[in-house]
C-alpha cells in the first residue's frame, strides 16, 4: 500500500529544512559563529525555525504513515497535511518577525495549528469510533492495536 499524503508532506517537509537549513548556514557565516548562536537575533531566528521543524516533523509523519496505512479518511488526511504546512510555514514567518513583547502573530498560528495537528488527528472511518463520531488517533489505536 502507498501513503501518497504522507510522501508528499514529507517531501514538503524535507523542502522547508533544506531551505531553513541554509539560511541557518548563511546565518552563522555572517555572524562568524561556529557553534551556538552568541546572542544573535538573526541565527537564533534561523536555528530555531530550523530546529522547530525538526522537532515536531518526524511525529506528525509517523501519525500520518500510520494513519494512511489504516486507510483512514484520505480528504481529511490530506486536509491534516495542508494545516501542518500551513502552520510550519506560519511559523517560520513568525520566527523571523522582530521580537516584541508577545510572540509574533505568524508564530502563535503556527504554534495552534500544528498542535492541533497533533492532538487531534481526525480522519477515521465513523464506523471506526462508536455513536458515529469521529475519535482522536488515540482512540482509534484503541480499538485497532498495532501488529507488527
Amino acid at each position: 500500500m502507498t501513503i501518497p499524503i504522507t510522501a508528499m508532506t514529507a517531501a514538503i517537509c524535507a523542502l522547508l529544512l533544506l531551505l531553513t537549513a541554509i539560511d541557518t548556514v548563511r546565518q552563522r557565516l555572517r555572524a562568524k559563529v561556529a557553534f551556538g548562536d552568541a546572542g544573535d537575533a538573526r541565527l537564533i531566528s534561523a536555528s530555531r525555525s530550523h530546529g522547530n521543524l525538526a522537532e515536531h516533523a518526524p511525529i506528525v509523519l509517523v501519525m500520518m504513515a500510520a494513519l494512511e496505512l489504516a486507510r483512514s479518511n484520505h480528504q481529511i488526511l490530506l486536509g491534516a497535511a495542508i494545516v501542518f504546512l500551513v502552520g510550519r510555514v506560519a511559523h517560520i514567518i513568525g520566527l523571523y518577525q522582530p521580537a516584541s513583547e508577545k510572540p509574533p502573530l505568524g508564530r502563535q498560528i503556527g504554534v495552534v495549528l500544528t498542535w492541533v495537528v497533533i492532538g487531534n488527528t481526525r480522519g477515521l472511518d465513523a464506523s471506526d469510533i462508536g455513536d458515529g463520531q469521529l475519535g482522536t488517533l488515540i482512540e482509534w489505536f484503541q480499538h485497532h492495536p498495532l501488529q507488527i
